[in-house]
This record gives structure tokens, C-alpha cells and sequence, in this order.
């Protein structure tokens, strides 16, 4: 993880100094590590698991405004409170640092503090992009988007293979398999739908081949490249 985390591009220095403060922690699915408006008391890598961000609305209900995937950053530097509430969807491993020792850290080591800023921004576009995928793509687009992003996060290459192509044709991209960490409720409250409307379009996508649902929350990728058609069908 090490390498794919905001560790991986620090200098022995670098890391030393972090790990002067950090500590190991473990959630479990449902435990909350960050309370919006709360002070914000710390900042994070995750090691594994997937946590969402979520606000209140006016009203009260939740709503989900991001998902975090192991090797992202967990809160906010330089911020005095919390802006949205962290919590696991999934039981999760963090590094943990106190936010003032880690702002300091930071400000001792500039090169640090720029590949922090480069996450931030990136983090930004990723943004975007799902402000973009809410406001103009059809349900089943955001639902085979969705799913793309879960399986390049949390897929592993399935047993199954898959399987030989014709000469002079290229191979098919290998099926992935993991798991949902949301229930279909929290998908359609992330992609702006009705659970209706995300369990028909997941079903329109198993019936087409595109996609398997062999148990509960596992999901299967079976054409990739199809998926990713039905993704950009309207762009």
C-alpha cells in the first residue's frame, strides 16, 4: 500500500517524520472516525477497507458526498473543524496522525506538502467528475460508471478468466469480482436514483451479460469493455 499511498513518494526523512507520530487504527463496518463540525483532531491514510463521507441535509437525512478506497488521505490539514463525517463502510485499517503534529510535519517538509496538495487537487477533479456524471448521464450510465469505479478500486481478477481470443483479435479484459460496500439504498442516495431504479438498471446489466450478481453484494464483471460502452454512451 505503501506504494500506491501518499507514502510511497516520500524520502526515508520524509517518512521517519511521520511515522514519529502516526499509530495504527482498526474500524469496524459502521464505526464513525470523523463528526462533522466536531474539531477536526486528526488526518489519515487508509490501509484497507472503503469509508464514506457524508452531510446532513436541512432535513436531517444523510447524504453521501464521497467514497474513500485504500491508499487515499482521510481529512482535511488546516482545517479547524470537520467539514463531512467519515465513517466505514466496511471494517478498515488506518494510519492515524494528530492533525497539529501532522501540519507541522508537513510545513518542515515542503515536498511532502506539494504531493499532498496533487492528491487534493486530483481528489478536486475527481470531484467534478461526479458532478458531471450526476447532472448529465442517464441512470444507466451512472450505474455502469459506478460500477467500473468499484471494480478498478476493489476487484480482484477472477479465477474464471477470460478465456481464449480469436487470432488476430485482442483478449477481452479478465472478469473482476468484489464486493458492494453500500447497499443498494446507499447507491441510489450517491448516484441521485431511486433503489428501484438502480436494482432494474443492475438488472438490465446481468440480463445483458455485462455484469454478474452471483450472491447478496457481489458483483462480477464479465465484459469490461461493454460495461464501459453502456459508461459513455451518452458522452
Amino acid at each position: 500500500m505503501r506504494d500506491q499511498s501518499l507514502c510511497g513518494s516520500l524520502s526515508d526523512a520524509e517518512l521517519a517524520s511521520l511515522n514519529a507520530i502516526g499509530r495504527h487504527r482498526s474500524l469496524a463496518r459502521g464505526q464513525t472516525l470523523i463528526w462533522a463540525g466536531e474539531e477536526a483532531l486528526v488526518c489519515a491514510n487508509l490501509l484497507s477497507g472503503v469509508l464514506k463521507l457524508s452531510a446532513a441535509t436541512a432535513d436531517g437525512r444523510e447524504q453521501i458526498v464521497g467514497l474513500l478506497y485504500p491508499a487515499d488521505f482521510v481529512g482535511r490539514p488546516y482545517a479547524e473543524d470537520a467539514e463531512h463525517t467519515v465513517t466505514a463502510l466496511t471494517d478498515a485499517e488506518l494510519c492515524v496522525f494528530p492533525r497539529r503534529p501532522f501540519e507541522a510535519a508537513l510545513e518542515n517538509h515542503v515536498h511532502m506538502e506539494r504531493l499532498l496538495l496533487r492528491r487534493t487537487l486530483a481528489a478536486l477533479d475527481d470531484a467534478r467528475g461526479r458532478m458531471l456524471m450526476l447532472g448529465r448521464k442517464t441512470a444507466e450510465e451512472k450505474v455502469a460508471s459506478f460500477l467500473l469505479d468499484m471494480g478498478a478500486h476493489l476487484g480482484a481478477a477472477h479465477p474464471g478468466g477470460a478465456g481464449r481470443c480469436a487470432p488476430g483479435k485482442a483478449a477481452p479484459a479478465s472478469p473482476a469480482a468484489f464486493e458492494l460496500p453500500l447497499t443498494r439504498a446507499q447507491i441510489a442516495d450517491v448516484l441521485g436514483l431511486t433503489i428501484e431504479t438502480v436494482s432494474r438498471q443492475m438488472t438490465k446489466l446481468r440480463r445483458d451479460g455485462l455484469i454478474d450478481l452471483p450472491a447478496g453484494r457481489s458483483v462480477l464483471i464479465r465484459n469490461r469493455p461493454g460495461l464501459q460502452e453502456r459508461a459513455e454512451a451518452g458522452g
